[in-house]
């Protein structure tokens, strides 16, 4: 799979753990903007982070570092950071 496509579908995935564990409104995958400030934009705390977090460990078998959390603003830096995990462990 190209990485463009791989990215992506990250991203789709991340949006998706988002949506569901913050129980947001109104909002949908299509609609998202990737590229918003998860903290200043949509409000999210460290343990709505954390929460996302864990599910996203749990399904793609990675380790986020919590020293990395401030690191992890827009959902395209939390992808990106995923895929280097990934790429890490192979």
């Amino acid at each position: 799979m190209p990485k463009r496509d791989e990215i992506e579908g990250i991203i789709e995935r991340v949006t998706q753990v988002i949506i569901f564990e913050l129980k947001l409104e109104d909002v949908t995958v299509e609609t998202f903007n990737p590229d918003m400030d998860l903290i200043d934009e949509l409000g999210i705390d460290s343990m709505d982070l954390a929460t996302v977090a864990l599910v996203l460990q749990d399904e793609y078998k990675i380790v986020i570092d919590e020293d990395d959390y401030p690191k992890l603003k827009t959902i395209r830096l939390i992808a990106e950071y995923v895929e280097e995990k990934m790429a890490a462990r192979s």
